[in-house]
């Protein structure tokens, strides 16, 4: 009897065997190794691009992440949700003694033992990875953030069942169709266009029987589109950078100032100090217990205070930014760090140990503090007016 994640197509006289997997399954690496050693195909395709390919055969990849550069780039929370869902992953992984994506590290090896070609099908992670942050607002950056967060606590909730129960077609499109109504934009572009994008490069392998290992997720749309002409170019662009919030920003700064002007018109200079007053504390409180709350360094939590009422006017400056590099001159991460991250993400207290992680954490709060003082400044400032 076939295997339901198996699915067998017949593409311009090539024969192509799509198998579904569940990437922190033992079941899926031995279907991959199973199919493969039976069909002997002349080529393999693997849901991997080659930098992540690349990234786990390097295993010194993150001894070389310079976290400095990071920040600069304003990279930080991209960062921060891509070792949260690793974690995610991992805490799964762990629990059925099995690496995340070993199916796909396994059919390169059974690949390479039956002499076939081997496809890298995927869209490079970090295209996906900047095509999707740029493509969401700062409401639904923040809501996926904290949708990790929560899943990572719900994770030891996970049964081989579960994992298992995502591989029946039915399950996973209620799965998918549930998830794209929350977030659409993140569900376009990490599994429609990756469809797309696999299927190009599946109909597209050299060889007249393909044996193509992917997410089981992925599976109904690379059969939708497979037949299809795809455009690469456009599923390779990286889209501009948004003005909307760059304008927002100073919107916000010329209300502010605003606000001040007004104050000191309509009630004098003793209101215009007040205000300021209201500004400075409000600010510099919220962004020095964001500091706190991450037990950054004292040093820290001063620069967060004295900073925030500074970079909350100033929105190509944020104050997580400077307390983050503040924290990461004085605690620069070392290479032990950099070892044990794979590790502490697994924990909420490794996230707290870890001093990568714990320099991102710095930034996130301390912007979200300085971020809630400033709304909270603006009313209390404007009962001056």
């Amino acid at each position: 009897m076939e295997n339901e994640s198996i699915c067998r197509l017949d593409v311009d006289g090539k024969k192509i065997v799509l198998v579904g997997t569940a990437h922190v399954s033992q079941e899926s690496v031995d279907l991959v190794e199973k199919t493969i050693d039976e069909e002997k195909p002349d080529t393999v395709c693997v849901e991997l691009c080659q930098s992540r390919y690349d990234a786990v055969i390097n295993k010194s990849q993150w001894q070389e992440t310079d976290i400095f550069k990071i920040i600069r780039e304003k990279r930080t929370l991209l960062l921060l949700s891509q070792l949260l869902m690793a974690s995610i992953q991992k805490k799964i992984a762990e629990r059925f003694n099995i690496m995340p994506g070993q199916e796909m590290f396994r059919a390169v090896s059974a690949a390479e033992k039956a002499g076939a070609r081997i496809v890298m099908a995927d869209r490079d992670i970090r295209t996906t990875l900047i095509r999707t942050w740029r493509s969401m607002r700062l409401f639904s950056k923040v809501r996926f953030f904290f949708e990790i967060v929560l899943s990572l606590f719900s994770a030891d909730d996970i049964t081989e069942t579960d994992i298992e129960e995502l591989k029946k077609h039915d399950a996973l499109e209620i799965a998918l169709q549930t998830f794209g109504k929350k977030m659409p934009e993140v569900k376009r572009i990490l599994i429609d266009e990756r469809d797309q994008y696999l299927a190009h490069h599946i109909a597209a392998a050299p060889g007249d029987t393909i044996v193509a290992v992917v997410g089981a997720g992925h599976v109904p749309g690379i059969q939708k589109h497979i037949t299809h002409t795809i455009d690469l170019t456009a599923l390779e662009a990286l889209p501009r950078k948004g003005i909307l919030g760059r304008s927002i920003g100073w919107g916000i700064t010329a209300f502010v100032f605003a606000i001040i002007i007004g104050g000191f018109f309509r009630s004098g200079g003793e209101a215009t100090i007040s205000m300021l007053q209201w500004w400075i504390v409000a600010n510099g409180t919220l962004s020095g217990i964001g500091s706190l709350i991450v037990l950054a360094h004292p040093a820290t939590v001063l620069v967060s205070v004295v900073a925030a009422p500074l970079t909350s006017l100033n929105p190509m400056i944020a104050a997580g930014w400077v307390a983050g590099l503040t924290e990461a001159a004085l605690r620069k991460p070392q290479v032990k760090d950099f070892i044990d991250l794979k590790d502490d993400i697994s924990t909420v207290r490794g996230f707290w140990r870890n001093k990568i992680t714990r320099i991102l954490l710095v930034v996130i709060f301390v912007n979200i503090g300085s971020s809630v003082g400033t709304f909270v400044a603006i009313p209390l400032m404007m009962k001056y007016l």
